[in-house]
């Protein structure tokens, strides 16, 4: 393994995820969460394709040997992006970027549990580290008796989030499991076939015809999220869940930068803080990652090291 090589991957993918949020953002207004799933998986099939005849992996590059693996991963991936999506129309891009740093916390928690990776005190502390950073970002927003419209809406947002992280976190776990007997082009590829036609199934609850803004502004989104999910999905060729789950944390600056730019979303000082703090987890995970000098290329696939 090379677990550098991983942490780099999954950052690069994170930052395309994050502008593909902003996109999505954009249109939620008019156009509904499952409507966007639609278009951000059905044009990455595109981009697999083009990535596919590319490395002249076509039409070997889609066998598979666990078919089922790919079938509950895709139905835990898309609902968490439906409800990540719905999320983004009622509450901030860094505050659901913020809440769903819950993820990390529970991949590392889950790979324990499936896949019998040995994750000790440090980068439980890490982890720990980066979730009282959200708790600070997250500080404003609790309120218990205000039951106001908003705080209602506020409330539905973060609960979304918090669904969607937890479905993410496995949906980490199933692809983990999936990369040590299936090639990355299989695994992405039906991931996107797989929440195109459960998109479909949204059709009744009202779909609207977007403006031709929208439906470039959710081509784009899609196309991107292609590539970043290609990008995700190879990085745990290269790192153990549980080493590269705390980089989520970087999504924080992007999201931040985006937010402000994009949408005129000022940063608190309690979400500056938060962000902080939940960085100099992520950056405590790649300290921890060069003093050790791991070698997991000559490691059981799935068991991390002592750390």
């Amino acid at each position: 393994m090379n677990p550098l090589k991983g942490i780099a991957l999954k950052i690069c993918a994170i930052a395309l995820f994050s502008v593909m949020a902003a996109l999505i953002k954009a249109t939620a207004s008019d156009v509904p969460a499952g409507q966007a799933v639609f278009f951000r998986s059905f044009f990455a099939l595109f981009v697999i394709f083009g990535w596919l005849i590319y490395r002249g992996e076509m039409p070997q590059g889609l066998r598979v040997k666990n078919g089922m693996g790919h079938v509950w991963r895709g139905v835990i991936g898309t609902t968490s992006m439906g409800m990540n999506f719905a999320a983004l129309g009622l509450l901030p891009l860094p505050e659901v970027t913020a809440i769903g740093f819950a993820a990390p916390l529970l991949t590392v928690i889950f790979a324990a549990m499936f896949l019998g990776e040995e994750v000790r005190a440090f980068r439980l502390s890490a982890v720990g580290l980066g979730l009282v950073g959200v708790t600070i970002v997250l500080w404003p927003r609790i309120t218990i008796f205000d039951e106001s419209q908003a705080a209602t809406l506020a409330t539905l947002g973060v609960m979304l989030v918090l669904g969607s992280a937890a479905f993410r976190a496995l949906a980490q776990i199933h692809i983990r499991k999936l990369v040590q007997t299936d090639q990355t082009s299989a695994i992405v590829f039906y991931f996107s076939l797989t929440a195109t036609c459960l998109s479909l199934l949204t059709v009744p609850f009202g779909w609207v015809i977007p403006t031709w803004e929208q439906a470039i502004m959710l081509t784009i989104a899609g196309l991107i999220g292609g590539f970043a999910q290609i990008l995700l999905t190879s990085c745990y060729r290269f790192a153990p869940a549980s080493v590269v789950a705390p980089f989520d944390y970087v999504a924080m600056l992007f999201a931040l930068l985006i937010g402000y730019v994009w949408f005129a979303e000022v940063p608190t000082p309690q979400m500056l803080i938060g962000a902080a703090v939940v960085i100099l987890a992520g950056f405590l995970i790649i300290w921890r990652e060069r003093q050790l000098g791991l070698k997991r290329g000559k490691a059981r696939p799935g068991i991390t090291p002592q750390g």
